[in-house]
């Protein structure tokens, strides 16, 4: 006779691997999902999916080097804690630990509630050593080889993916994009993407109106559309080389795992900044706060933690974060904003 359950003739790889594809919700609304109490058990990006995947790898691994006896989803939960823990005590930032434990309470559905929810470390800004020292990956970088690169990665505030499947279709002029908001806005049956496209447009062209040169981020993180104006010094070589590149050609065939693209990104980040802030100084004090019984500037943002007392200027910061792709200016703050 068989087995009476045909689930546990499994590995626990593949029980783990099931159930992560079981939650693939890819190209589904988040939001609607939020909204009707969906979303708990689905994963909606292909790249946390891919992410998630990754390090639930890892786990699985040292289950089966620690706990071979374990066969079963049910048996694996109660080593998560110890494993997480494991990972702690061998150094691993907080960022890695905090994605570890999202990717084992997607997989186990851990609530946020549970008593037994592993409590990982703080993340603080003071504790990021990538991008702001030299470590031993550096080592095996050209800066000399790879410069048209980082001037490319400076101008242009690219993520790695995005980099990575950029194409010469996605340099955009202002006057391209202002003729396809033309034709689009005389349409009245427009697609759901099409609308997500529009928007777009003009979105970068309001909020960018002296920029002429953009890149069309397909796809970005969380499968965010978006147009990045291309800046700095380097501009017309970065125009230049997305020019020379066909349409449907990748402007870079190769990038090198060595190459910090999100210290670039901060590089960038820290140009638009630059490009559109005020003297804090000069910024009104528009609102009376009751609790301080003062007035203050509504549109200056006060750092806080490692960098507390530093001011900033919020329209700015928008700026500075729609252009990375993001609606969040404390994102921005934490992030990639240094040195000012």
């Amino acid at each position: 006779m068989g087995r009476r359950d045909k689930r546990f003739s499994k590995s626990l790889h593949q029980q783990a691997y099931d159930r992560f594809v079981g939650m693939q919700a890819f190209g589904e609304s988040k939001r609607a999902a939020v909204a009707d109490e969906t979303a708990y058990d689905k994963i909606f990006s292909y790249e946390t999916y891919k992410t998630y995947w990754k390090h639930t790898k890892y786990f699985l691994r040292w289950m089966k080097l620690n706990h071979p006896e374990c066969t079963t989803m049910k048996s694996a939960k109660k080593y998560v804690n110890e494993w997480l823990q494991s990972r702690v005590d061998q150094g691993l930032s907080a960022w890695t630990i905090h994605t570890e434990a999202a990717a084992m309470n997607k997989l186990f559905q851990v609530d946020r509630s549970d008593p037994e929810r592993f409590q990982t470390p703080k993340r603080r800004r003071e504790d990021i050593i990538r991008s702001r020292v030299s470590t031993a990956r550096d080592k095996h970088f050209s800066v000399t080889n790879n410069d048209e690169l980082i001037k490319f990665c400076r101008g242009t505030g690219c993520r790695r993916g995005v980099l990575e499947k950029l194409e010469g279709r996605d340099l955009w002029s202002r006057e391209r994009m202002m003729t396809e908001v033309e034709l689009l806005e005389k349409r009245a049956d427009l697609s759901g993407n099409e609308k997500k496209h529009l928007a777009a447009l003009q979105d970068a062209l309001t909020v960018f109106p002296e920029q002429d040169y953009f890149v069309h981020h397909r796809k970005d993180k969380n499968g965010r559309y978006r147009f990045a104006p291309i800046i700095g010094p380097d501009k017309n070589q970065i125009v230049q080389r997305m020019k020379d590149t066909g349409k449907h050609e990748k402007v870079w065939m190769y990038i090198h795992s060595g190459a910090d693209v999100h210290g670039y990104r901060a590089d960038y980040a820290n140009r638009i900044y630059k490009m559109f802030a005020r003297d804090v100084d000069s910024i009104p004090y528009d609102t009376y706060h009751h609790g301080l019984g003062a007035w203050i500037q509504s549109e200056v943002y006060i750092c806080r933690k490692d960098e507390a007392g530093k001011r900033l200027d919020k329209q700015a910061m928008l700026k500075c974060s729609k252009a990375l792709g993001h609606n969040r200016i404390d994102v921005v703050a934490i992030n990639y904003l240094r040195g000012l």
